[in-house]
């Protein structure tokens, strides 16, 4: 699955009411099983790009299209929101920073819970085999307060893989964690695209973990909207 994003824009009200610009992206493109990341510092729209490219949140203006081969081309903003939500569940695995797992559950059920929202069948098989993958074999029935941070996003990594995603989007999957465990889940990440010929947008603002991926991209020089909110070109010195 292909991405093509194009004049996507998004704007918050500020809190005296003024439209605040935050994406102003003219063009994007992510071919089908391309892995590419997105550098950038906090306040520079990374997530919000992510949730708009996972149809989270809608656009004010622009188009996100997806290129699914013979099944054709799906143009998330045409879509209701119970569409993309069926969409996403289907299409896309996401990691966020924070492993976001269920409290009350044990790793395998929080990777069949990832199973619950594209009307398939759940398949436990696939889901211990992901867990195997991410070094948690022996610790299926372990509830997340018994489970090292580390391993908690090897368990959320492993739930965003659940329904074999065309596209992840991983949202600083590694920022919570030291050097070497960041290490281990960036791979794993990269790892488990290739199984399921997944393609992997991922943003960081970890040049030493972003540079690993075989495209690099600094968000300050493709979104526009930062430059505007300094009264300069995006990319530009200050």
């Amino acid at each position: 699955m292909s991405l093509n994003i194009s004049h996507l824009k998004k704007s918050y009200r500020s809190p005296d009411g003024q439209s605040v610009p935050v994406i102003d992206l003219p063009s994007f493109t992510l071919d089908d099983g391309e892995q590419v990341s997105l550098i950038g510092g906090s306040g520079c729209g990374k997530t919000t790009l992510l949730h708009l490219i996972a149809g989270i949140l809608s656009a004010d203006s622009g188009r996100i299209e997806y290129s699914l081969g013979a099944e054709g081309v799906v143009e998330i903003g045409g879509l209701g929101e119970s569409q993309r939500d069926v969409f996403r569940g289907r299409n896309i695995g996401y990691v966020y920073q924070t492993h976001h797992l269920l409290p009350g559950f044990s790793a395998l059920e929080n990777v069949l819970l990832g199973m619950s929202f594209t009307g398939r069948p759940h398949d436990p098989a696939w889901a211990r085999r992901l867990l195997g993958e991410v070094g948690l074999a022996n610790r299926l029935h372990y509830k997340p307060e018994k489970l090292s941070v580390g391993q908690q996003q090897r368990v959320a990594v492993a739930r965003a893989l659940a329904n074999r995603p065309r596209l992840v989007l991983a949202d600083e999957p590694t920022g919570a964690l030291d050097p070497r465990t960041a290490q281990q889940v960036l791979e794993l990440i990269r790892n488990l695209c290739r199984e399921v010929n997944a393609s992997l947008l991922l943003v960081s603002h970890d040049l030493a973990i972003a540079r690993q991926l075989p495209r690099t991209l600094a968000l300050a020089e493709i979104n526009q909207a930062l430059g505007a909110a300094r009264g300069t070109p995006a990319g530009a010195a200050a």
